[in-house]
């Protein structure tokens, strides 16, 4: 088992991509396997087979059912924002378990990697490596870092290109605050959701114009 070099408390900055640069989702369902992923896997305590239990569950944004026969949800660790891009994705995550981070990521990479190579019938690792944490340790960096996630990321995204998203930025960011497979609207319109617990970033955010304005500063 990887031991990392931190521990409950510590801010981080999680990432991994895609095995030779691979795409690791190729429609949404996927994309929508990733939310659950994000959810499910994040408590003290799964099922012998959590990737069955979750199969069986209707995907909808807006209503989480808990796997009968689960016991109640323990985060692990604290989801504080996130994006999904088709070959990587990156977390701001907060430890509040020993170990936490460590298990949850063991989850999330056997999960998905479990159910790609069922999908697709591919063979192998989903990733390339181990992911990649960074520990946070100034306020600052947790705000950039958060609008870097969240905003920056999607640029490449952009249906109209990176340079367009650049000029036409207002229009740019109404679309990334739609996009579902990141935690941007979780500030853009300050409505709680399943996923994400602000934690500190509420307190430095504390509404979404704060957020807003800041993004765009940015």
């Amino acid at each position: 088992m990887r031991k990392d070099p931190f521990g409950i408390g510590d801010y981080l900055h999680v990432y991994n991509r895609g095995n030779r640069k691979q795409p690791i989702v190729k429609d949404n369902y996927d994309r929508i396997r990733f939310l659950q992923s994000l959810y499910y896997f994040n408590t003290e305590n799964t099922s012998p087979n959590p990737i069955r239990k979750i199969n069986l569950l209707k995907i909808n944004f807006n209503k989480w059912e808990w796997p009968e026969g689960w016991q109640a949800r323990k985060p692990i660790i604290k989801i504080m924002s996130f994006v999904l891009l088709d070959n990587h994705f990156h977390l701001l995550v907060k430890e509040i378990k020993e170990g936490g981070l460590t298990l949850f990521m063991r989850r999330l990479g056997t999960g998905l990697a479990n159910y790609f190579n069922l999908k697709y019938q591919e063979s192998g690792g989903l990733f390339q490596g181990s992911y990649k944490a960074k520990r946070i340790d100034r306020d600052e960096y947790l705000k950039y870092l958060s609008v870097y996630i969240q905003v920056k990321n999607l640029l490449e995204l952009y249906p109209r290109g990176t340079s367009r998203a650049i000029k036409e930025f207002d229009k740019f960011y109404q679309w990334a605050a739609n996009y579902p497979f990141s935690s941007l609207a979780s500030y853009t319109d300050n409505k709680p959701r399943p996923i994400i617990d602000k934690d500190i970033l509420s307190e430095i955010f504390p509404n979404s114009s704060s957020f807003n304005q800041f993004a765009k500063e940015c």
